[in-house]
């Protein structure tokens, strides 16, 4: 997912000041008063020259300046305006103003028709925006199925099949990718699911503000984005906080279920699920677990065990 971008660019070099001196160049022979520059108390045109260059010169960096501020307006609009009326929000919990780490970075790609047409249809039916306003009634918005909370589902494809292969049981899935939400709401409607229920924005608001206590039967974390750098693991989504913010909302019982493919980050899951005192494991050797059959074989997945990566799958009870 990869719920982000962020970083200041550094500036760049001043400008060189203009200057009225003429440039240094090879001495010229038989030089006399007439070559030299015109001054303004001998030459009227020459004062009046210069009079209108220096004004031309605050215009020139007045209107650099205003251009500047158009261009920032114009970009806060568009992150601010969604991009399909009545579908997913550019900025749905932008009141609350937050000044903290995250672990995604939104961004906007490309969505090809048949994703836009499903995102018009049937976000009114299925879609909802995390804007931290209101507890969400899951027994309504899942006619009563127990729910299982996934947070980053790419396209959707898993997401999908897990939806059709068990309809049983409620998928709540998170994301801010605007192609994969209008993909996964496709794929659903052509599998005739109607126990999916796509959120868009941050999943750390959605869990501190928009669900009840013990009201998820399970978390899903598929395949999160590991953040590989030193310097960005602060980034990386399973960390305590985190799960102080998870355990709250799960029943007694419930699985939080995580798979990567990136070993430092599955050895960090588990280290920090493990020091978890709401959380046990469930292998019995306190280590990973096998990949569970509900899980599918994702094409990111394949695509990472072919260049040779190691998954592993973690599944922890909440206690």
């Amino acid at each position: 997912m990869s719920e982000q971008p962020l970083n200041p660019t550094p500036a760049g070099s001043p400008d060189a000041t203009p200057t009225d001196e003429t440039p240094a160049g090879p001495a010229r022979t038989g030089s006399t008063a007439a070559d030299a520059p015109a001054d303004a108390a001998t030459d009227p045109t020459a004062a009046d020259a210069r009079a209108d260059e220096a004004p031309a010169t605050d215009a020139t960096s007045d209107e650099a300046a205003a251009l500047r501020a158009a261009s920032f307006e114009r970009a806060r609009r568009l992150r601010m305006e969604p991009r399909f009326p009545g579908g997913p929000a550019a900025d749905p919990a932008g009141s609350h103003h937050e000044r903290r780490i995250r672990s995604f970075q939104p961004r906007r790609s490309r969505v090809t028709t048949g994703q836009q047409e499903s995102l018009e249809r049937l976000w009114p039916k299925w879609g909802l925006d995390i804007d931290g306003k209101r507890v969400l009634d899951l027994a309504e918005l899942f006619d009563g199925l127990p729910v299982v909370l996934e947070i980053g589902f790419g396209m959707g494809e898993a997401t999908a099949q897990m939806a059709a292969d068990d309809p049983g049981t409620g998928i709540l899935a998170v994301d801010v990718h605007t192609p994969g939400q209008g993909n996964l709401l496709g794929l659903a409607d052509k599998a005739g699911s109607t126990n999916v229920r796509v959120a868009n924005g941050d999943a750390v608001i959605l869990l501190r503000e928009m669900l009840a206590p013990e009201s998820l039967d399970g978390l899903r974390v598929y395949f999160p984005d590991p953040w590989p750098k030193a310097r960005h693991h602060k980034r990386r989504l399973i960390q305590p906080a985190f799960l102080d913010l998870v355990a709250p909302v799960l029943k007694p019982g419930a699985i939080v279920h995580c798979a990567t493919d990136w070993e430092p980050y599955a050895e960090q899951m588990l280290e920090v699920l493990t020091a978890h005192p709401r959380f046990e494991n469930t292998a019995a050797d306190g280590g990973y677990a096998p990949r569970p059959a509900f899980r599918p074989l994702t094409r990111f997945e394949g695509q990472g065990l072919d260049k040779g990566h190691v998954v592993h799958d973690l599944l922890f009870a909440r206690v």
